[in-house]
């Protein structure tokens, strides 16, 4: 079993920055692949990011690229979403997820074996 806890979400004006942070526990962390999602009031719960197991591909939505970077590290079993340029429609509650699976890395669909508790970010206008 794996267990996932998220930190770092906040309240912060449009333009800034966060730096969300997520620990795992109870599993090999370089055993699987890891993602961000996210879920705004009304909304179905999105993917904004991800990384596979060596750290060395990622994969963002449009809405985030060139303004989010996903990183992990395998020593210290953490990973990270720094977020830049922040603006309101970024305002959602944000997960990290675990995916162990050797076929996939990252999954649209939200099919993820372990997740967080989440944590809130709000940006304001």
């Amino acid at each position: 079993q794996v267990q996932l806890v998220e930190s770092g979400g906040g309240l912060v004006r449009a333009g800034g920055s966060l730096r969300l942070s997520c620990a795992a526990s109870g599993r090999t962390f370089d055993t699987y692949a890891m993602g961000w999602f996210r879920q705004a009031p009304g909304k179905e719960r999105d993917l904004v990011a991800a990384v596979n197991r060596g750290g060395d591909n990622t994969y963002y939505t449009d809405s985030v690229k060139g303004r989010f970077t996903i990183s992990r590290d395998n020593v210290k079993n953490m990973v990270y979403l720094q977020m830049n340029d922040l603006k309101p429609e970024d305002t959602a509650v944000y997960y990290c997820a675990g995916l162990f699976s050797r076929r996939w890395w990252y999954r649209l669909d939200g099919k993820y074996d372990y997740w967080g508790q989440g944590t809130q970010v709000t940006v304001s206008s």
